[in-house]
This record gives structure tokens, sequence and C-alpha cells, in this order.
């Protein structure tokens, strides 16, 4: 068989598994599944009301044809990213597939279901909660992702390197 025969079949029976199984293995979360999670978060990096950590990785690929330099990612190689949301044990939670390499993390994050899950309060995200031993007032649960992703009401980023005082270094 030709090669796009087989890449048309690999990626018809790709997507065939992923329709089968993915609301079995990759459910949407539910707010019990998001509090266990914060539960998680609480114990294992004394990290309160965090409801998973949000990363992109890059996956190497050979170049697509005719794509130019949408996949070319700027450390020099050609990649899709995954764009995952994940638990304190390493589980996806919430994943975005596929985006060109030299896309932002940021950007794919904003443009995704899973972002604007997030951004719009369509995630069922529990209500905000006093920490332990605080008389503050109560806090949001949040994602937490790095300096390459926007502050949001949901979503909690560190300080930028640059320019950091004792306070927000130690914040980092």
């Amino acid at each position: 068989m030709g090669t796009s025969t087989i890449a048309g079949m690999v990626r018809a029976t790709c997507s065939v598994i992923w329709l089968t199984l993915k609301s079995s293995l990759l459910p949407h979360p539910t707010r019990q599944h998001l509090l266990v999670i914060a539960q998680g978060f609480l114990e294992r990096v004394q990290f309160p009301n965090s409801i998973g950590a949000l990363d992109g990785k890059h996956i190497r690929v050979k170049k697509p044809p005719n794509s130019g330099s949408q996949y070319y990612h700027y450390k020099q190689f050609f990649s899709v990213v995954l764009l995952a949301l994940a638990d304190t044990n390493y589980r996806f939670i919430i994943v975005d597939i596929g985006s060109y390499g030299s896309t932002a993390d940021a950007r794919i994050f904003r443009a995704s279901r899973m972002g604007r899950w997030i951004q719009f309060d369509q995630l069922d995200v529990p209500q905000p909660e006093s920490l332990l031993g605080s008389t503050g007032p109560p806090a949001p649960y949040v994602v937490v992702g790095n300096e390459g992703f926007a502050l949001s009401s949901h979503l909690m980023r560190p300080f930028p390197q640059r320019g950091l005082d004792g306070k927000r270094r130690n914040f980092n």
C-alpha cells in the first residue's frame, strides 16, 4: 500500500480509538473530581485550592509537506504541541493536542476548549474557600501555570523572573 493510504488508515484508526475511549479515559472533570485534585495539591505540595498544573510539551515531528514554518519551533525543530492540565499524580485531566509548534502555549490555551472552559467559568470549579488557618477572604480555586500564561481569576502564574524582590522571589 502507498504511504498516503497507510497514513489515512492510521489517522482514521486513531480517531475511532479516541472517540470510543475518551469519555471513559479522560472524562469531563466534575466539581467533586476537582476537589479531590485540590486535596492532592494541598497534601503533596502544600499549595491550597489548586485544581491542576498547566503546561505545553512540544512533540518532535517530521516536517509536514507544504506546511511552511507553521510547525517550526523556535528551538529549531518541527513539532506539534500537547497542552495538558495535570493533577499531582501526573495524570492528565484535560488535554489539547495537535497545535502548530510555532504557536505559544498561552495562545494555544486561549484558543482551546480547555482555555474557554476556564476563562469563561464553564468548568465546574468549586466556589472560593478560605485557606486553612486564614481569616482572610475566600480564595478562588486556580490552575497553576508558568509565566508564559496570562494571570486570570482561575489561572495563577509566578511573577516574571526579571527584577524580582525578596517577597516575589519567595512567592515564586
